[in-house]
């Protein structure tokens, strides 16, 4: 202790004895370490492989959510298709919409029902909401529908506030619908409501149509330009009605078939 503290020798030597043995304690501390780092290797991993999980979860429970906002729907949908159902005076058969459109020109609908459910041709499809088109094909277990928007398809309609007749054809657009040869004079306001007046006999009357979205006057021309968008549509839902078993006056398929033909 007293050579310590009056002289630096044994400081020295301390030195010297740390510069020997420090390899060592490396040598001894090295399992430790390598332990340690295995250990943060195999929890980073863990940690890793948990987020996996959590976001496969994530994942999952995003889609299990998504499926009950869309089985919410559809039952909405089905209940208000129901009660379609019950204020209908006529028979009415769901029916499940198998494939819509390819492609923009074609507008035409396969449904999951046909012969064996009563369903012919000339009967009108419609959702809760109002008409959709009719049916132009028949097989014993799928129907084809024609939209409304099929270019060429006319429905006799009226406006709803006023009664005045006329006809709306399918511009072959998707939501968009004509209104040809109407007068520029003629009582007819955006946002009117058109339903089917129930002339020629193929649609029954007072079922909605569409609504008038575009109206433009020119005072060159003796009709004006009006376009409408329709109440129903295939792109909302995938269940709709079939009405059957039309009472007297509503026109045959041979009827409906020349119609289509024109």
């Amino acid at each position: 202790m007293l050579a310590d503290k009056h002289t630096d020798h044994i400081s020295e030597f301390r030195r010297v004895i740390g510069l020997v043995v420090s390899p060592l304690q490396k040598l001894a501390y090295a399992p430790f370490q390598l332990y340690h780092r295995l250990e943060y290797h195999f929890a980073s991993f863990n940690l890793l492989e948990e987020v996996k999980q959590l976001k496969q979860a994530h994942l999952i429970n995003r889609y299990k959510l998504h499926q009950l906002h869309s089985l919410t729907a559809e039952n909405q949908h089905l209940r208000a298709l129901l009660g379609a159902t019950e204020q209908s005076q006529f028979r009415t058969v769901l029916a499940e919409i198998m494939s819509t459109p390819p492609n923009p020109f074609n507008r035409k609908i396969i449904l999951n029902k046909g012969s064996l459910s009563d369903i012919r041709e000339g009967h009108i499809v419609i959702d809760n909401l109002g008409v959709i088109g009719q049916i132009t094909k028949v097989y014993p277990l799928t129907a084809e529908a024609t939209l409304i928007t099929d270019k060429g398809h006319t429905v006799p309609v009226q406006i709803a506030r006023n009664a005045i007749n006329t006809v709306i054809s399918g511009a072959g657009r998707n939501n968009e619908l004509e209104l040809q040869f109407f007068s520029v004079n003629t009582d007819i306001q955006l946002g009117d409501l058109l339903v089917t007046s129930g002339i020629g006999g193929v649609y029954p009357p007072g079922l909605p149509v569409g609504r008038v979205t575009l109206i433009e006057h020119d005072k060159s021309m003796q009709f004006a330009h009006i376009l409408c968008t329709p109440v129903a549509g295939v792109d909302r839902h995938r269940h709709v009605l079939v009405l059957v078993d039309l009472p007297p006056g509503i026109t045959q398929p041979a009827e409906i078939s020349d119609l289509h033909a024109n």
